[in-house]
């Protein structure tokens, strides 16, 4: 027996609950991890509230994110006393996740825990920051440099937004950082923003081009905001979308793309392929301020997670939240 955070629906409703779970339930995958640490996300506060049909049938174990050692393996990459990773590819969603004492998995999800990280230290980056590396190598792909200006962070209190944040300050990019709480403007100004601005300059109806500013963009939002960040960037500029906290429709106009050169950029995680995954993690080993890192996250055990992902929803948890499958 082991403990888990477990989604059932049935007569009685859905409900995410901490429970007791034993290894035969696990489902199918030729490595078996013992977690240590694992993360909660925005999609795991979707998975545990039922907010959105995330979680695709039942009973299902949430977590998107794990870290922990093999104990384990008929894949040829891995044997016993491995540590290793798992970010995305439909965990949490389609296959038992990472909000667990256990996971078994494919062996092809897996990357090896860098030597730079600890678990912990891995699962505080977790798919947000990992994402957010990813974005801002595809700014870089796309030609934006810090001497060709400001980029823009939206959503810069959340994981992704925070750890894009400490990112691209520490490549010498001037950041400026979207809130809806004036309360984060320290942490913010902490990670490396070089100013923080409202979101309600972005979150509305704007005109199809505005006054240009941003040379990058890094977008979690979607919506309104989306098409505002499009508007303002300047001519030749890249923005990389990999959200839609504010929404999956895009109300904008072909003005920035035709007529500045502008290119939207999406960005995902979930079925990224590896060669890139291990890139990304390798800069993150490189590039990642540790102590940056530890300010960004915050902890919780696994028996405490249910309730956060109402939290989560609200915008009131700020940064990476870490969990400690172990208590």
């Amino acid at each position: 027996m082991f403990k888990a955070v477990k989604i059932e629906k049935d007569d009685a409703g859905y409900r995410a609950e901490y429970a007791d779970v034993t290894q035969e339930q696990l489902p199918e995958g030729d490595v078996t991890v013992r977690i240590s640490h694992s993360t909660l996300n925005y999609k795991d506060g979707l998975a545990i509230t039922g907010k959105s049909p995330v979680v695709r049938h039942f009973p299902m174990v949430p977590g998107i994110d794990f870290a922990g050692e093999v104990t384990e393996s008929s894949h040829p990459d891995y044997q016993a006393g491995d540590w290793v990773v798992l970010n995305g590819w439909g965990v949490g969603e389609k296959h038992w996740g990472g909000l667990a004492q256990y996971a078994r998995v494919s062996g092809d999800w897996l990357v090896p825990l860098p030597e730079a990280f600890s678990s912990r230290q891995a699962m505080a980056i977790g798919t947000a920051g990992y994402t957010a590396m990813l974005c801002v190598m595809k700014l870089a792909s796309l030609g934006v440099t810090p001497e060709k200006g400001e980029v823009l962070v939206t959503g810069a209190a959340g994981g992704v937004g925070s750890v894009a944040i400490a990112l691209l300050a520490q490549r010498g990019y001037d950041v400026v950082a979207v809130s809806g709480r004036p309360e984060n403007t320290d942490y913010l100004l902490s990670l490396g923003a070089k100013e923080v601005v409202g979101r309600e300059l972005f979150s509305e109806p704007g005109k199809p081009l505005g006054k240009e500013r941003w040379a990058g963009a890094v977008d979690v939002v979607g919506g309104h905001t989306l098409a505002n960040v499009c508007a303002t960037t300047k001519y030749g500029g890249a923005v990389a979308a990999c959200g839609l906290a504010g929404g999956m429709e895009l109300p904008a106009t072909v003005a920035p793309f035709i007529l500045r050169g502008v290119t939207l950029a999406g960005v995902d995680s979930v079925m990224c392929p590896k060669a890139e995954r291990l890139q990304a993690w390798q800069l993150l080993a490189n590039e990642l301020d540790a102590d940056k890192l530890e300010s960004i996250c915050e902890e919780i055990g696994l028996s405490e997670v249910v309730p956060y992902g109402e939290a989560f929803l609200k915008g009131e948890v700020k940064g990476r939240l870490v969990v400690d499958v172990n208590r």
